[in-house]
């Protein structure tokens, strides 16, 4: 099954002064690389072109590498049918929208796992589960 890499993930993988996250987001990136699991959205690519090159301050050059190292990945790219899904989401839920629609392309994608820091780690969306790798600082 995939599992699916929120937009802080990735920018910490790229991010050297992050500190730990840099080093747990490297691994996990690396093993899903490894074992063909990794899927992200052109939402994600998007965020993270727009950290890097602005908070990070990398080169536009460097951060559209980046951008094509990552898509070896699986993408999502959603359609009109994915932002309704997502207004859906958003509105039972009570999360902002981007949250919203980075967890309907994780569920699109039939994922069984949402990496990211901005959910409740371990909380559940039907067979989709919540982890954050940074929780107890351990390398995943």
């Amino acid at each position: 099954m995939s599992e699916f890499l929120d937009t802080n993930v990735v920018c910490y993988a790229y991010d050297a002064s992050a500190g730990y996250k840099h080093e747990i987001s490297v691994n996990l990136i690396q093993r899903l690389l490894l074992d063909s699991a990794g899927a992200l959205s052109i939402q994600v690519l998007v965020e993270f072109y727009s950290v890097v090159t602005r908070k990070l301050q990398a080169a536009s050059q460097i951060a559209e590498a980046a951008l094509e190292d990552l898509s070896i990945h699986r993408i999502h790219r959603p359609d009109y049918s994915s932002v309704i899904e997502a207004i859906h989401l958003q509105q039972r839920y009570k999360l902002a929208w981007n949250d919203a629609m980075i967890l309907n392309s994780a569920l699109e994608t039939g994922c069984s796992i949402l990496w990211t820091e901005d959910f409740s780690d371990g909380q559940r969306f039907g067979d989709l589960v919540i982890r954050n790798p940074y929780k107890n600082s351990k390398i995943v």
